[in-house]
């Protein structure tokens, strides 16, 4: 992919929609890409960072192991969306571990290379901010349902959140990793499935869950 490419991809991201022309041509040229088979690690929490992610196509889960091995995934990413944010800004070591889920092309700029781009552009800091306060709120909203909702509230929720975000719309993206994403079993998503069904809020074409009534489904997220 060509640099001006590269700049097209940075531009079409939310961080990056109202940068600056320099601030862009610096990414774009500091940017490296890789490439990853399904099921290869992009890189383990703790280890030192790379930098800020991006991906251009492909599909990315971030997760964490609890002290015996249980997996729990806090987000899923897809095409033109960044990752390790945290560790990008402060240049500490990676907050979680990645995986591809399915065929990866992704471009890291460096730590340093990022912060320079802040400190000179004003709206790329202010679009960052605006970023990560996003992201924070999602994990507080993901902490409470954990907290408060049982699994079918959980799982609405997360199909009215895919409603607006194609990025599960995957067949990688199988009921095991939903179960992990929700901290359940893939038979109580597979029963939670059901309970929407019968109660009219989707209905399932082949393998693809599709949404039929919204209301109802907003109404069993308890939301």
């Amino acid at each position: 992919m060509s640099s001006f490419s590269v700049r097209a991809l940075l531009q079409a991201t939310p961080y990056c929609a109202n940068a600056g022309d320099a601030s862009l041509d610096w990414l774009a040229q500091q940017a490296i890409q890789h490439h990853f088979a399904a099921g290869e690690i992009l890189f383990l929490e703790g280890a030192p960072s790379a930098g800020l992610w991006m991906i251009e196509h492909g599909r990315v889960k971030a997760y964490k192991l609890s002290p015996d091995g249980q997996e729990y995934i806090l987000r899923f990413f897809g095409p033109g969306e960044t990752f390790n944010d945290l560790a990008a800004l402060d240049g500490a070591p990676n907050a979680v571990s990645t995986v591809a889920i399915a065929e990866l092309s992704a471009w890291v700029i460096s730590c340093q290379a990022f912060s320079a781009a802040l400190e000179i552009d004003h709206a790329l800091a202010l679009a960052v901010l605006r970023g990560l306060t996003g992201r924070v709120r999602h994990l507080v909203g993901q902490m409470e349902d954990l907290a408060l909702r049982p699994v079918t509230a959980r799982l609405a929720r997360f199909l009215l959140e895919q409603a607006n975000d194609p990025t599960l719309a995957h067949p990688a993206v199988t009921r095991a990793l939903i179960a992990n994403h929700l901290a359940t079993t893939p038979e109580s998503v597979s029963r939670s499935l059901r309970v929407l069904e019968d109660a009219g809020a989707i209905r399932f074409d082949r393998h693809l869950i599709v949404i039929t009534r919204p209301d109802i489904l907003r109404r069993q997220a308890q939301l």
